[in-house]
């Protein structure tokens, strides 16, 4: 004999007025667990920032060290070099030299001056510097200090590629970005990847009358991520929530169950009396 009421017992059992309020109840909690999971992940990102404007500003404090101990030339460059203050040796390229366009500073359109800069020790290897800001291409800020020099600086990485530059291209043109892909077509190799944006250099730069290169300072460090810790907390959030509704579909299951138990032991008691009844009208 069919026992079985399908959908049927699904809805009724979960329509029945103690479990309604019971989902009702649940359903704030999921509702407050979700909010809850939102707020710890809003403080996630807050502490990722937070934390990477602390080491900004420890990198940026913290005393100069040799370049050697951070990079070295034709090696990878990674996020935990950025903005790594740094001293260097070496002597200027002064026929290796760009305007990079369409840079601002304070609001102001202009250029980056960029050098190659030939590091002692390695045989010749370039590193890729920007000298600062300047508000023309003036030729005339492509007088470089000659002979031995002392950089000191921050790292920063090299820009995307969205193209090649021509190997013929002079000393003092103008070119759109500030990538070591890019210059090695031009100024040869080895090179560094990344660049250093100059903080000071021993002996300084002459600029006559022109208006002085302007530092473009360390690169902000961006992409910190998020606290491991506000994240794990938003996801234990967000478990709970889900928890209370699985909690509520097993109680609707057990009622179920129970419908159908029931429906099933009647269906048993009825059993005899309808078998007699049937006997009764056949005689």
């Amino acid at each position: 004999m069919a026992t079985g009421g399908g959908f049927g017992d699904w809805l009724r059992a979960g329509t029945r007025p103690r479990l309604l309020g019971i989902l009702v109840i649940l359903l704030a909690g999921a509702a407050l667990c979700i909010r809850l999971g939102a707020w710890q992940l809003d403080r996630a990102q807050e502490r990722g920032e937070q934390a990477a404007a602390v080491e900004q500003a420890s990198q940026e404090g913290a005393d100069p060290v040799p370049l050697a101990e951070v990079v070295a030339p034709q090696s990878g460059f990674t996020q935990n070099m950025v903005g790594r203050h740094v001293q260097v040796v070496g002597q200027y390229a002064p026929e290796k030299q760009f305007f990079v366009a369409g840079r601002e500073l304070d609001g102001t359109d202009g250029y980056y001056l960029l050098s190659a800069f030939e590091v002692d020790g390695t045989g010749g290897a370039v590193l890729p510097v920007v000298r600062g800001w300047v508000p023309e291409a003036d030729p005339a800020y492509l007088e470089a200090p000659a002979g031995q020099v002392e950089l000191t600086g921050y790292l920063a990485g090299s820009e995307a590629v969205t193209g090649g530059l021509d190997p013929d291209l002079p000393t003092g043109a103008q070119v759109g970005l500030v990538s070591a892909a890019q210059l090695v077509n031009v100024w040869g190799g080895p090179m560094y990847a990344g660049q250093l944006r100059l903080g000071a250099e021993d002996p300084p730069a002459a600029t006559g009358a022109l208006a002085a290169i302007e530092p473009i300072g360390p690169p902000v460090i961006e992409d910190a991520g998020l606290n491991l810790r506000n994240l794990a907390y938003a996801a234990e959030w967000w478990i709970f929530g889900g928890f209370a509704l699985v909690l509520w579909w097993r109680m609707v299951r057990d009622e179920v169950r129970h419908l159908r138990e029931e429906r099933a032991t009647a269906a048993v008691k009825r059993a005899p009396a309808d078998q007699a009844s049937e006997v009764h009208e056949g005689v």
